[in-house]
């Protein structure tokens, strides 16, 4: 298999949808798909409802998982990235700074900008970070791989 950061990284910048793993305060999993743009293949921003019940759950337990996979592929082609991360929702010099790399991505694609006024109040999104503490991916037998972040 090829090294398991580079792995990553084509997985990671070939998918523009990743799986967010949230839980309540009771510990409840909830499992949303959202679009996302990233840092360093390590940090994932991503634009929701604060109503949201996968934003909901970040606000009651920051702890999440994410899961980054081709679902085009067929049996025994599959890859994917898995990382637990830590997320939350960026205000402030936070928001403009991300809102950056998350125009990179968007615009790289040929789709719209994003400014910082469409993540503020009033407007009905806001802009939240997942920020990887481990990341794998997917080995031969299933197994996963560890993936040396920094």
């Amino acid at each position: 298999m090829d090294d398991p950061a580079e792995v990553a990284k084509r997985i990671i910048q070939a998918n523009v949808y990743m799986t967010l793993a949230t839980a309540d305060r009771e510990g409840r999993p909830w499992v949303s798909p959202v679009w996302f743009a990233h840092e360093d293949f390590a940090r994932f921003a991503w634009v929701s409802k604060p109503d949201a019940r996968h934003s909901q759950n970040i606000a009651a337990r920051p702890e999440v998982a994410v899961v980054i996979f081709d679902s085009t592929v067929g049996a025994g082609g599959a890859e994917a990235v898995y990382a637990d991360a830590r997320a939350e929702r960026l205000d402030g010099a936070d928001e403009e700074r991300w809102i950056d790399v998350f125009n990179c991505r968007s615009e790289a694609l040929g789709w719209p900008s994003w400014s910082v006024d469409d993540v503020r109040a009033p407007a009905g999104l806001r802009l939240y970070l997942a920020t990887a503490s481990a990341l794998s991916v997917l080995g031969p037998d299933d197994d996963r791989l560890a993936v040396e972040l920094g």
